[in-house]
């Protein structure tokens, strides 16, 4: 993974057409590195959560290429190399886990480029957060009771976009605001370089995404329900 990491950050300090085109075949070398890796954490996730079972390498990896449309910083090309294994592949719509190597910090629309775990995913559609806030709502602590063992440990709940207020339908008193409240469901974990370069790291990503399947189930559950009301 050192090669990953040295190459991410030359991309950092050079992020321009001419040099990426100039060392194609490092980055070349360096994504096949990250698709053996990726194809090691799926049999590994597969092993525990059988519903992420068959997945390929390419249903799970992002393209380099940076989608500058809507973007002041025009940078061609990303600095991280990330891979989200999920039931149905990266654009299903089920929440799974993510898996990034970076360069440090954020890139200039904020995205975190730190060496990233992540569970769960950010972006809901407005039925599902409704399921997950009635689950919350009146499943009497099973969620809390998952969120506070995971974030007992190296995971915290990212609390990107929370509302002030409880959100339409659930009134001030409902139990478990700080959950109502959340527009993002996502475990996160910043590893450093030590647990990144370690020769065992797919084992480490693999028992860490181990712990967090209640959360992986409970999410999905909610998916399914609102996909068998669509």
């Amino acid at each position: 993974m050192k090669e990953i990491i040295a190459f991410l950050r030359a991309v950092r300090d050079n992020n321009n057409r001419p040099w990426f085109m100039a060392h194609k075949e490092e980055y070349q070398r360096c994504q096949q590195r990250f698709d053996a890796l990726t194809a090691r954490l799926i049999e590994g996730v597969a092993a525990f959560d059988d519903t992420v079972r068959g997945l390929q390498p390419k249903d799970c990896t992002y393209r380099i290429y940076r989608d500058v449309r809507f973007s002041a910083d025009k940078s061609p090309y990303k600095t991280h190399m990330g891979c989200y294994i999920c039931p149905g592949g990266k654009k299903s719509g089920y929440v799974g886990y993510y898996f990034h190597i970076g360069t440090g910090g954020a890139d200039s629309d904020g995205y975190p480029t730190a060496h990233m775990l992540a569970v769960g995913d950010y972006c809901y559609e407005p039925r599902v957060l409704q399921i997950l806030r009635e689950d919350i709502a009146g499943g009497e602590g099973d969620f809390d009771n998952i969120v506070r063992r995971q974030c007992s440990s190296l995971f915290w709940l990212d609390q990107t976009g929370v509302l002030k207020r409880n959100p339409k339908g659930f009134p001030p008193d409902a139990p478990y605001p700080e959950y109502l409240r959340l527009k993002t469901f996502c475990l996160c974990y910043e590893p450093g370089d030590d647990f990144v370069t370690a020769p065992d790291v797919a084992n480490r990503v693999i028992d860490l995404f181990r712990t967090t399947l209640p959360f992986t189930r409970y999410i999905n559950r909610a998916i399914d329900y609102a996909h068998a009301g669509w």
